[in-house]
């Protein structure tokens, strides 16, 4: 694993200026957070920081202003939301750079936090400008990066200041990046990775990436149908890319050449109708899907045989869901399923990483999100891991 500065690297802080990037994009409804789960996950950087004596500026983005300042996009609006989890009074500099934050950070004591206005208000932000970074900088005397979420982006807040001023992970990207690590950098094997979701063309990346790195593949989704029919198998009125077929072909090839076991449901659940609960609901062979039916999750029998296979795995990456688990019963699979990770995991015999909004959706659904050994909340980041591709925020950070 390449190796990075800590928070356990930082000698005496007391009364220096730490400029911490955080991702506080939050959702909002009627100019109030919904969910917090994020300033959470920066908590323990910010307060052990603070409780060290540094004057800790917080930095984030919100929305996309597109470098422009939008009102409703001000990150004063979370900074209530901020101060309750942080149980500390949190002052607002609506800049970035310059003598505005410089006065805060002569009026700050140590341990004192700001929240600095919304990064994206400056075009430079998404652009790296580095007179950004430079004007950014000017104000701090170290950098800490604690959003993962957003270390997919070269931006000038998650990875041009790490190249200006000595940068450290923050305690949520140092535990990211060694789960991330046990996952699939250096895992235990076998390894199985369940990947699922509407479409094949949102995931093809990760599918070529994974058949060469896991034992097991197991997909799910809407995707699954793609390759179902890749494979000559009629799936009905079942949402399908079959546009895509020879892609699925040739990522199924690469599969058996890697001695890769790829695992599509040969047992589903099928409807005439999207809906809850609905009247034409039945499970069946793949190969007795009516015309006029849709696949819609994975049959029970397929979970099971799905459930031994986990069993013989020690590491476990999961991104998607198996089913429409939106919509019950097709919810089925995937919470069958996540709950044999969770106790496979609990019992110590499988490390298991999950990721991507729709994911972690899944898993609080079914109950078990506590149970599994990391959920990422990152999106696009936990991504373009999966696909292999090096995250500029991370790679900044490498000593």
């Amino acid at each position: 694993m390449p190796t990075f500065k800590k928070l356990d690297d930082l000698g005496d802080i007391a009364g220096k200026v730490a400029l911490v990037r955080v991702d506080f994009n939050l959702p909002m409804q009627d100019g109030a957070v919904t969910e917090d789960t994020r300033v959470r996950a920066a908590a323990p950087t910010i307060l052990e920081l603070s409780a060290r004596g540094a004057k800790v500026l917080l930095l984030a983005h919100f929305g996309r202003p597109k470098g422009a300042r939008v009102p409703d996009q001000s990150l004063s609006l979370v900074l209530g939301a901020v101060e309750k989890v942080l149980g500390k009074e949190v002052m607002f500099v609506p800049e970035v750079a310059g003598d505005v934050v410089k006065q805060a950070v002569g009026i700050l004591g140590p341990g004192d936090i700001a929240l600095l206005e919304n990064t994206r208000f400056w075009p430079g932000e998404e652009k790296n400008d580095p007179e950004l970074v430079k004007a950014i900088a000017a104000n701090a005397d170290f950098y800490v990066n604690d959003a993962f979420s957003a270390a997919h982006r070269a931006h000038a807040t998650t990875e041009g200041l790490a190249h200006v001023l000595p940068a450290y992970a923050g305690r949520s990207m140092q535990a990211e990046l060694e789960a991330l690590e046990k996952a699939l950098g250096n895992p235990v094997k076998p390894v199985a990775a369940v990947v699922g979701g509407a479409k094949v063309s949102s995931k093809l990346d990760v599918l070529k990436h994974l058949v060469s790195r896991v034992d097991h593949l197991i997909i799910g989704g809407g995707m699954a149908n793609t390759f179902l029919a890749a494979n000559g198998i009629d799936v009905g009125k079942s949402l399908c890319e079959h546009d895509l077929a020879d892609t699925a072909r040739e990522i199924l090839a690469n599969a058996d050449a890697s001695g890769c076991i790829v695992h599509l449901p040969y047992e589903v659940v099928v409807s005439k109708e999207f809906a809850a609960n609905p009247p034409s609901l039945r499970t069946c062979n793949v190969h007795e899907v009516a015309a006029d039916e849709m696949i819609l999750d994975v049959g029970p029998a397929a979970v099971e045989a799905l459930a031994d296979a986990l069993k013989t795995c020690r590491t476990l990456v999961w991104n998607g869901p198996l089913g429409a688990f939106e919509t019950p019963p097709f919810d089925a699979a995937t919470v069958a399923l996540a709950k044999i990770a969770a106790a496979l995991t609990a019992d110590g015999s499988l490390v298991s990483v999950a990721g991507g909004g729709d994911t972690v959706a899944a898993l609080h659904h079914a109950g078990v999100a506590q149970d599994f050994s990391y959920i990422s909340t990152a999106g696009g980041a936990f991504l373009e891991w999966m696909e292999g591709r090096e995250l500029p925020g991370v790679k900044a950070l490498e000593v």
